[in-house]
């Protein structure tokens, strides 16, 4: 993901100065809303298999939490041929924190469980959606030149669940999976619809009671029918299996994904209706998603692996106190001090890599796989 900016249109003062470029409050809110979901998505799914209550916020939350991330991915994607420093930044902020989070997994794994599995194409756990931007990256100034190119993305992802071969290795059959909310995040800018919507504007209330009309509606399904989501597999909604390793090898299976795809796009459309447009105390929050995303997962591992998060029966307050202590941990790992201390693991910069090039070197990117700006430094 490119800047999570807007431009402002310049100035008809005459001035050398390019215009600068102001913050949109709503892509940081977005952004951790975002990934504080994915936190509590991770933190409650122990709880899971007997709790009704955690299933039912765990669905709530699969159904479109990554497909609006991959959203405001693609949004902020540009689908010219890579340059040389566009090359680099695929390394450097993708490839390599991919290298170095995988190896800390992997001696992590060893020191708790013993385990010596080293196997770089199979990533651990949150590391599939950082394989999963790098795909993106590569396949969209292809895709671009064909005509269509959101609709040839809905037939990869809906053709790919057919073929079993299509595996977790690299994150390549999640990745296909939910290629179109990238690609439809990129049309949307591509349409200009932010601007012709007033997206970035504050939304009538008439389009905000419809958008909470829909969360509702969504939510009262999966509770009043919690017993259909028991019997289907909840990893409809990670378009990673093929339709035969979910139990599906009907001909029809690819409708269901088909459903699953608009389900997510509805659900997205109206979580983006309902973020704050204004700056409030979530903004900046919203520039260290990388930190949230990566970092969580090593403190919600211990609680998970000893059992703190497993009961033969727990309780509404447990659920409700893990849905808090998700919400602490995505802001504590926000925080500042956290950023500076982990920036080399998460922000690497190895300049001695690479060679140097004759093309012109300009500043340092100041944003970040998720879409982010980094502050200066």
């Amino acid at each position: 993901m490119t800047s999570a900016t807007a431009e402002v249109s310049p100035s008809i003062a005459p001035s050398p100065a390019p215009a600068r470029k102001r913050r949109v409050p709503l892509w940081d809110n977005a952004r951790f809303l975002c990934v504080a979901l994915v936190v509590i998505g991770h933190s409650v799914q122990r709880l899971t298999g007997q709790s009704d209550h955690a299933l039912m916020v765990y669905v709530f939350i699969y159904a479109f939490h990554m497909p609006a991330f991959a959203i405001i991915s693609g949004y902020f994607s540009k689908a010219s041929p890579p340059g040389s420093r566009q090359m680099r930044k695929v390394i450097t902020d993708i490839l390599l924190p991919y290298a170095i989070m995988q190896t800390i997994w992997t001696v992590v794994q060893y020191l708790a469980e013993g385990s010596t599995s080293l196997n770089p194409t199979t990533p651990h756990w949150t590391l599939w959606f950082l394989l999963a931007l790098a795909v993106f990256r590569l396949v969209l100034p292809y895709l671009v030149l064909l005509r269509f190119p959101l609709l040839w993305s809905i037939v990869f992802s809906v053709g790919v669940g057919y073929l079993s071969n299509v595996d977790s290795t690299f994150s390549l059959s999640r990745a296909i999976g939910i290629l179109p909310f990238f690609v439809l995040g990129w049309q949307v800018r591509q349409w200009k619809l932010a601007e012709k919507w007033r997206m970035l504007d504050r939304q009538a209330l008439w389009v905000r009671l419809i958008a909470a009309a829909v969360l509702i509606t969504w939510a009262l399904s999966v509770v009043f029918f919690i017993g259909f989501w028991k019997e289907i597999s909840v990893h409809w909604f990670f378009y990673d299996d093929s339709y035969d390793g979910l139990g599906q090898d009907a001909w029809w299976a690819g409708f269901v994904r088909l459903a699953f795809l608009a389900l997510a796009a509805i659900l997205s459309a109206a979580f983006f209706v309902l973020v704050p447009r204004s700056q409030s105390w979530i903004t900046g929050f919203g520039q260290a998603t990388m930190y949230i995303y990566l970092l969580h997962s090593f403190v919600l591992y211990p609680l998970r692996e000893t059992g703190v998060l497993k009961g033969e029966h727990p309780s509404d307050w447990l659920l409700a106190a893990v849905i808090l202590a998700a919400i602490a941990i995505s802001i504590a790992l926000a925080s500042p001090i956290i950023r500076t201390v982990f920036r080399p693991l998460i922000e690497p910069k190895p300049r001695w890599l690479f060679i140097e090039l004759d093309d012109k070197p300009g500043r340092g990117s100041r944003t970040d796989p998720t879409g982010a700006r980094r502050p200066q430094r």
